[in-house]
């Protein structure tokens, strides 16, 4: 990896294999979440409309976590470079995360647990996102995206059918007394820690980064080659723009007290709602930020983490806006899935309720098995896309892919057999293989190298941001408008998929 005027030199597929394969692990401790922690609460005593307001714990972490890692690990130098050591921390934690997590003996230690397992996700993930651009010219963006896309499938395809295969390969036990977590699970937490620690291991051994001064170099001397070929820059901030008014910080803090005060009222007339309160407040905290941050800059103080992480937010590139709202349609959608999924097929496929009955859990077993198929068709997608990405544009490219994901769990409501729910997921798999690629590749571009951990963990709000409010607002949904019914949450996150693949084309590719 030699300097050289033009920029950033390819990279072969097995230094981006190596650079990615962390992701393998990372995507480990999400599936076996996504696919086993509502089974672990219901198992404890959680009711159905429980679920949504359990499960804030990972876009809160994720909404306070990654913005900070991604600041101080732009500013990070050390042996193990500038993103791994976050990788490393993030990956012992999350591991101790996964073994303590299946041995909770109540509720809201589980819940707890819950909270500090994606934290410690979030740790290493972030960091892995802004790698790919630190280490990879725009001509390359969109395969180590897609490589991590691939390693994210063949992930989850290995986390999500553990407890099937532990039941049916290894005889363990798929039922326990009531209260207790069945024995497939346990050991599918503990193969997942270790699978999470050993891979995020190999890509932080055998990655080297650039340091600070070469990758600066590399950026100048790309935007030099820019200016030579007469095109426009990708970056469209200035490296001293101006911060944003005292007023303007201000009125967004009046604002968000304002709409905070909407919604308490909303919650008085709903009456006793702790979803919605939970929303209210977080309204309330961030409108003080903003006024917080205004009384810092009268007084000619814009220098730390806060203020630059709210300024950026606010002075965000354009291109980073209008994924926003694709992301925040998007990740709305997957929030309502991983919530509902096994409750909805519990009881439409397998004509279970009860969670401790043998249907109710052949059922969550068989949510694994779904969620492992979607994610083969994620890996296969994933081939697919760069090729893809190159004949209809990036653009194009993610709006199939989101109508397809759409579609496929929407028709969840149509379906009675579970062997049918098979087909569904193909559609599923193939948007996912799409999110968690083509966005990044398409946002990178418009970012400058130095703040580049800052703003991936700022494009995360808009991955968290929906989550907190699926969280908020889906159990008095499926209370209130869809009579307990949760098939129509993914209803309805299938819409909300269709729309974001339509808000695609908006974006200035």
């Amino acid at each position: 990896m030699n300097d050289t005027p033009r920029g950033k030199p390819e990279l072969s597929v097995g230094q981006i294999w190596n650079m990615c394969f962390g992701f393998l692990g990372i995507q480990f401790g999400f599936a076996l979440q996504n696919a086993n922690v509502s089974r672990i609460f219901q198992t404890l005593g959680a009711e159905i409309d429980d679920l949504p307001i359990l499960w804030l714990a990972g876009p809160v972490t994720g909404l306070l976590v990654q913005p900070v890692i991604g600041y101080f690990s732009d500013r990070t130098w050390g042996p193990l470079g500038r993103r791994r050591p976050y990788f490393l921390w993030g990956a012992l934690l999350a591991s101790a995360a996964l073994v303590a997590m299946p041995n909770s003996p109540t509720l809201w230690v589980a819940a707890g647990l819950l909270w500090i397992l994606d934290a410690s996700i979030n740790v290493s993930m972030e960091p892995s996102r802004a790698l790919v651009g630190d280490m990879l010219p725009e001509r390359q963006r969109a395969l180590g995206y897609s490589m991590q896309s691939l390693f994210i499938g063949l992930g989850a395809v290995i986390a999500s059918a553990l407890p099937w295969v532990f039941t049916n390969w290894f005889g363990l036990s798929n039922t326990a007394p009531d209260g207790d977590i069945p024995a497939s699970v346990e050991w599918s937490f503990y193969f997942g820690a270790a699978a999470f620690l050993g891979a995020v291991l190999w890509s932080v051994l055998r990655t080297r980064e650039y340091p600070p001064e070469q990758l600066h170099a590399y950026e100048a001397a790309e935007a030099a080659a820019a200016a030579a070929r007469g095109t426009v820059p990708t970056v469209d901030i200035p490296d001293d723009r101006p911060t944003r008014s005292v007023e303007q910080y201000r009125s967004g803090g009046l604002w968000c007290l304002l709409a905070g005060a909407v919604f308490c009222a909303a919650i008085a007339a709903l009456g006793w709602r702790k979803e919605l309160y939970v929303l209210a407040g977080g309204l309330v905290a961030f409108g003080l930020l903003q006024m917080h941050i205004g009384r810092r800059q009268a007084a000619g103080r814009t220098e730390g983490m806060l203020h630059a992480i709210v300024n950026d937010l606010f002075g965000m590139p354009r291109v980073m806006r209008q994924l926003a709202v694709v992301q925040m349609l998007t990740w709305f959608a997957l929030f309502a899935m991983w919530i509902y999924s096994t409750s909805a097929v519990a009881r439409h496929q397998f004509g279970a309720t009860d969670p401790d009955s043998p249907a109710f859990q052949e059922g969550a077993n068989w949510v694994g098995i779904l969620f492992a198929v979607y994610n083969v068709f994620a890996v296969v997608w994933a081939l697919v896309l760069p090729s893809l990405a190159r004949r209809i544009g990036r653009r194009g490219a993610h709006l199939v892919s989101l109508c397809c994901g759409g579609l496929g769990l929407a028709s969840f409501a149509l379906i009675h057999d579970p062997q049918w729910l098979l087909l569904s997921m193909v559609g599923v798999g193939i948007a996912w293989a799409s999110i968690v690629s083509l966005p990044y590749a398409m946002l990178v571009g418009s970012l400058p190298a130095r703040k580049l951990g800052l703003y991936v963990g700022i494009f995360n709000f808009f991955i968290v941001i929906p989550q907190i409010l699926a969280a908020s607002l889906l159990g008095l949904m499926v209370d209130r408008v869809f009579g307990d019914d949760p098939i129509w949450a993914l209803v309805l996150g299938g819409g909300l998929m269709v729309a974001a693949g339509v808000a695609t084309l908006r974006v200035d590719d």
